[in-house]
């Protein structure tokens, strides 16, 4: 005789808000957008577009479309990231939110883009790796950003 156990799973698709996660991620993407617009132009007219095969010719209107996208997507692995560790203060969100400016600084924008735009024959293709202070500063605001969106989104959304 034998005896069979079934195991079912459960998955709450409203824990760690992802609606406040892509609210924060556009609203972190608008920010950091701007700032390169001041800082950095060609940054989000060529080389975020040319991504996509989006530029050249500079079109800062494509560079901000594929910004704001990727914001969306990466506030949405914020608000897993802050379910899964049970963030629920202010303070520690905004602790996750600049580690997670800090790590998509560096795996994205330092080793993923510069690859990604030579592979692609950008001519906005930057030295690999590409770890530019600049850079550092404008992800740290985005993941400020998104993290002050969510926390005070989170649980209205």
């Amino acid at each position: 005789m034998s005896t069979t156990t079934e195991t079912t799973r459960t998955y709450d698709f409203g824990t760690g808000n992802w609606k406040a996660g892509v609210l924060g991620g556009i609203a972190g993407g608008v920010v950091m957008g701007a700032l390169i617009l001041l800082m950095n132009p060609p940054t989000l007219a060529v080389a975020i577009p040319s991504l996509y095969g989006l530029a050249p010719p500079p079109s800062p209107g494509a560079g901000l479309v594929v910004h704001l996208s990727h914001g969306a997507v990466l506030g949405v692995v914020f608000a897993g990231l802050a379910s899964a560790l049970a963030l629920d203060t202010s303070g520690q969100l905004l602790g996750l939110g600049v580690g997670w400016g800090v790590v998509t600084w560096a795996i994205f924008a330092a080793l993923v883009m510069p690859v990604w735009l030579g592979v692609v024959g950008s001519p906005a293709s930057p030295p690999f790796p590409n770890f530019a202070l600049p850079s550092l500063l404008w992800h740290v605001v985005y993941g400020a950003v998104l993290a002050v969106v969510y926390a005070a989104t989170a649980d209205r959304l």
